[in-house]
């Protein structure tokens, strides 16, 4: 293959074309080589898959013991605030950890950070499970389980940070928001799993350690498939040019940059809001209908209509999103729908006796709310990049958090109780929820406007991967008068020119302007490689 290249014989082939018809170049071109070193590999649907069960289980496991709280209060021997600290632990643990998970997925890789989170969960689990055994002392019960909850809370973040950088080192830019998507929704669809299995099997208090044990056997199976199938970080090959530069920058140099960048900032606090609004209506569901006659069956069932519609919201947006890239417009059309949604919500929240009206609400809530979740954290790479994934999306799930903490303040602080509510379901205390629901409504408005007025930004690491394979828009080549040298080919093989000046020349000859048609000869398959290594 070298006899028949350039070098020394490059003078007697331009004296003689019709003898050098078959000329190629010694040195395969750079921009060439990255469009053939790009591959796809069908492992990453397995690590897709071990993601979305981790992210599952870790859900169920924050959320286990709310749907039967006064079972589990009974049975650990605590009151039901004591109960309601099991869930609260995630939040709590999850606001000061978040930075050093970020650091983590940056800085360590994908593969370490899931199977320490996957063993983490399963360790959390299992301590669930062995302090609630019949024929313990009761006063130990508690603690035992707290600890637990306290494991499974710290492996939240190393999970939930996980889908963005996932999507970026192991799919192409056309897969990527629904892999995000995907990965995502399996969180919601764990919350969704609990509100369901835990009423089913806990029937009593006397079941609950059964509960527990249903927890925590997947939880097993999920931390040996992490330990034994996830065997890289990152594929061998990149399936994209901006794969190779995931995470390029250092973690505080990362940092220093998302706080420079406007767009980034107004995403971190806008989107941060309606992470707060969700968790909000999550979280006082129940409380906010039984004011008005509804029962926990049907709150429960608002809350299923939520998750369910908004996971398919999820997935028809993602691959609108994937086939057009259309990121801002997406979320911008989502987010002010969300609003109307959340505005409807908060008046026919206060209305009796209109169950239908109620569940439509709430589906369309979920619908356009829930869907947003995937696009923005993919927006917020492609406004930052190349800041590393997991630090500019977790930095918006600490903002989400700690939103939610401040809006769950406010919103409970604004409630006033009720001296006379015939229709209540709720107990003895019966609140009034008619202003703090506007005060959400007017909050969720008020930051989907700032959003849609203010946020405008470029496709960063979309603008990278299209330099990375045609090469820039304006070159030195092409102040030059030929117009067909200024003009990028049809090709994106021929958009790279050859490093040699004789060879940029064009001859007379077709056969030399156009390179190759085998990828084998253009680029020798042990250059391919060593491109990609390096």
């Amino acid at each position: 293959m070298e006899d028949r290249g350039g070098g020394a014989n490059g003078a007697g082939a331009s004296s003689s074309s019709s003898s050098s018809s078959c000329e190629i170049p010694t040195k395969p071109n750079s921009e060439l080589r990255k469009l053939l070193c790009f591959k796809l590999y069908k492992r990453r649907w397995f690590v897709l898959l071990v993601l979305c069960l981790l992210n599952c289980s870790n859900a169920t496991m924050w959320l286990t013991f709310a749907p039967v709280a006064n079972q589990s209060a009974h049975y650990l021997g605590v009151t039901l605030e004591d109960i309601n600290w099991l869930s609260l632990v995630f939040m709590v643990v999850a606001i000061p950890l978040s930075f050093g998970t970020t650091w983590m997925l940056d800085t360590l890789g994908l593969r370490i950070t899931l199977i320490l989170g996957s063993w983490l969960n399963m360790f959390g689990a299992l301590l669930r499970f062995l302090g609630t055994i019949p024929g313990q002392e009761q006063k130990k019960q508690y603690p035992l389980v707290m600890g637990g909850q306290t494991l499974c809370a710290i492996a939240q973040p190393l999970v939930i940070f996980a889908p963005t950088k996932l999507a970026a080192l192991w799919f192409p830019d056309h897969q990527r928001a629904t892999a995000n998507m995907i990965a995502s929704m399996s969180n919601p669809l764990g919350v969704l799993l609990a509100n369901i299995a835990s009423p089913l099997i806990a029937q009593t208090s006397a079941q609950i350690p059964q509960l527990l044990l249903v927890y925590a056997m997947p939880a097993c199976l999920i931390c040996l498939l992490a330990t034994v199938g996830l065997r890289n970080s990152a594929p061998p090959t990149p399936p994209s040019p901006s794969a190779v530069s995931s995470g390029s920058e250092p973690f505080v140099q990362g940092i220093k940059l998302l706080m420079k960048n406007r767009s980034y900032l107004i995403l971190l606090l806008c989107f941060g809001s309606g992470i707060a609004v969700f968790t909000c209506f999550s979280t006082l569901l129940e409380q906010i209908l039984c004011v008005q006659g509804y029962t926990n069956n049907f709150a429960g069932l608002c809350g299923a209509l939520f998750i369910v519609f908004g996971i398919v919201g999820a997935g028809v947006l993602g691959l609108y999103v994937d086939k057009t890239k259309k990121f801002i417009e997406a979320t911008k059309i989502n987010m002010s729908l969300c609003a109307l949604a959340c505005i409807a919500f908060s008046v026919v929240s206060l209305m009796r006796q209109q169950k239908a009206a109620v569940a439509t609400v709430c589906s369309l809530f979920g619908f356009f709310g829930f869907s947003i979740y995937p696009v923005a954290m993919e927006l917020s790479v492609e406004c930052s990049y190349p800041v590393g994934e997991a630090t500019s999306a977790g930095l918006i799930f600490i903002s989400g958090q700690v939103q939610s903490v401040l809006y769950i303040v406010l919103l409970q602080a604004l409630t006033k109780r009720l001296a006379d509510s015939p229709l209540s379901t709720c107990g003895d205390g019966v609140l009034s929820w008619k202003v703090p629901m506007l005060v959400m409504a007017g909050l969720c408005s008020l930051f989907s406007c700032c959003f849609v007025i203010f946020f405008h930004t470029r496709y960063r690491r979309l603008e990278a991967e299209t330099e990375a394979t045609y090469g820039p828009k304006l070159t030195s080549s092409s102040a030059t008068s030929d117009p067909a040298q200024s003009a990028p080919p049809s090709d994106p093989a021929q958009s790279a020119l050859p490093s040699d000046p004789a060879q940029s020349v064009p001859t007379s000859d077709p056969a030399q302007s156009a390179p190759t048609s085998d990828p084998a000869q253009s680029a020798p398959p042990s250059d391919l490689f060593q491109s990609v290594v390096t």
